[in-house]
């Protein structure tokens, strides 16, 4: 990919809108998990975390150093088909689904 690609400036724009949103559903952790959740996780954190850690601790995280490297983003993402599973039922977390669905949508064009 390009380093001048403007997918570098929509993917860290996306991810700070996915930031702000978890803060505005007070799913922001202002406190680090201990280093056991990052061992053995499963997909999406599963095994030692809840979702939104997963994107707060891994995800956000991910696409910040990809950007800022100028790296290789996945060639396909998923992200918003597991969120919306995961969030069933839950109206607060409709904007974070809809977020997650446009993040997606940047990496399987």
């Amino acid at each position: 990919m390009d380093a001048s690609s403007p997918l570098y400036a929509l993917a860290a724009a996306k991810a700070a809108e996915i930031e702000a949103e978890l803060k505005n559903i007070n799913r922001w952790d202002d406190q680090s998990l201990p280093e056991e959740a990052f061992v053995d996780m499963g997909p999406f954190g599963s095994r030692t975390m809840a979702f939104e850690q997963w994107i707060q601790f891994i995800l956000l995280p991910r696409i910040n150093q990809i950007t800022l490297e100028k790296g290789e983003f996945p060639g396909k993402s998923n992200v918003a088909t597991y969120a919306i599973r995961n969030f069933d039922g839950d109206p607060s977390a409709q904007r974070l689904c809809d977020l997650l669905y446009e993040l997606d949508q940047l990496f399987n064009s």
